[in-house]
């Protein structure tokens, strides 16, 4: 698995690293097997990793479930979970599968993209 780091970055960095990449790939570098996840600013940040939605995405590290699971263990409605998981998952922090289930269709198994996840922020 890769680490992910989610952190504040000015707009300028963002692009810095994302040049840096490119000309790594150019050259047929070795990209590193991290994933960034950056917001322009604390406020964004907070407005994505909500309490609820970083204690979530803990339980996801410690032990992926699918929804339902998560929804019971979390002690939260199942629906406010399925919202919360497609958030994380379109900000790449975790992946959501589906699983066929005999005779009953399918469950989706949430898990997280990398096993270190590192929260970053520079006020």
């Amino acid at each position: 698995m890769r680490k992910t780091e989610i952190r504040v970055e000015p707009v300028d960095t963002f692009f810095k690293r994302g040049r840096r990449l490119a000309r790594l790939a150019d050259r047929e570098g070795r990209i590193p097997a991290t994933r960034v996840v950056a917001f322009e600013d604390v406020s964004s940040l907070l407005c994505v990793l909500t309490e609820k939605r970083v204690l979530l995405l803990k339980e996801v590290k410690l032990t992926p479930a699918s929804i339902s699971m998560l929804a019971k263990r979390l002690k939260r409605d199942r629906s406010a979970v399925t919202r919360d998981v497609q958030l994380l998952e379109r900000f790449g922090v975790v992946q959501v599968t589906e699983k066929p289930l005999r005779g009953h269709g399918r469950q989706k198994w949430v898990t997280p993209v990398a096993h270190d996840i590192r929260l970053t922020a520079n006020l």
